[in-house]
C-alpha cells in the first residue's frame, strides 16, 4: 500500500498531465456545450487532507458560481461523491473528469447548499438558466481567475512559473 503523500503526488501530477493548471499553497476546475455553464472558466481550490486519498478532499468555487449545490458565499461544494461516498479508489483527475462536470450538467436542487438557485431551478428552469449565464459572463471569464487568454504556444514557451505550487486549479474544458 502506498503512503498517502506518495499518492498525493501522483494525483497532482496527473491531473497536471492532463491539462489542468496546478499550483501548489502551503505543500501540504466550463461546462457541456448542453449546460448553462458552457464557456465558463472558475478557479477551484482543492485542500487535500493529511489523511487523503483515505479523507476526501475539500473542493470549493473560488469566483462566483449561481449553482444548488455550491454555497454563494464560500463556493463550497455539496457533492455526495466527495462529501460523503468518498474511496481511495477516486483521484483528483475522477474530480475534474467526472464528478465536477457531472455537478455542472446534473445539479441537485432538492438538496442545496444555495436554496435560492436551487428553488429557482425547480419553479422556473429557463430563469435559472439565464441567471447561470449572466453569473458566467459576470465572474467566470479568465481575466476573474487571473488567467491570460491563451494565444498560441508550445509546452517549451511555458514559463517555469507556471508549474510553481497552489493547489489552486482551473477547471473549465482541459486543452486539447
Amino acid at each position: 500500500m502506498s503512503s498517502p503523500s506518495k499518492r498525493r503526488e501522483m494525483d497532482l501530477m496527473k491531473l497536471m498531465m492532463s491539462d489542468y493548471k496546478v499550483e501548489m499553497i502551503n505543500d501540504g476546475s466550463g461546462g457541456s456545450i448542453r449546460c448553462p455553464y458552457h464557456g465558463g472558466v472558475w478557479k477551484i481550490r482543492v485542500e487535500l487532507p493529511d489523511a487523503y486519498p483515505y479523507k476526501s478532499p475539500s473542493i470549493v468555487f473560488i469566483n462566483k458560481m449561481y449553482h444548488p449545490n455550491v454555497d454563494e458565499m464560500s463556493g463550497s461544494v455539496c457533492l455526495d461523491v466527495i462529501n460523503q461516498n468518498w474511496s481511495p479508489m477516486f483521484d483528483l483527475v475522477n474530480v475534474f473528469e467526472v464528478f465536477l462536470p457531472q455537478l455542472l450538467l446534473y445539479p441537485n436542487p432538492s438538496d442545496p447548499l444555495n436554496g435560492e438557485a436551487g428553488s429557482l431551478m425547480m419553479r422556473d428552469r429557463a430563469a435559472y438558466e439565464q441567471r447561470v449565464k449572466e453569473y458566467c459572463q459576470r465572474y467566470a471569464k479568465p481575466e476573474d481567475i487571473g488567467a491570460v487568454p491563451e494565444e498560441k504556444s508550445s509546452d517549451e514557451e511555458l514559463s517555469e512559473n507556471e508549474y510553481d505550487s497552489s493547489d489552486d486549479a482551473v477547471a473549465g474544458t482541459p486543452d486539447p
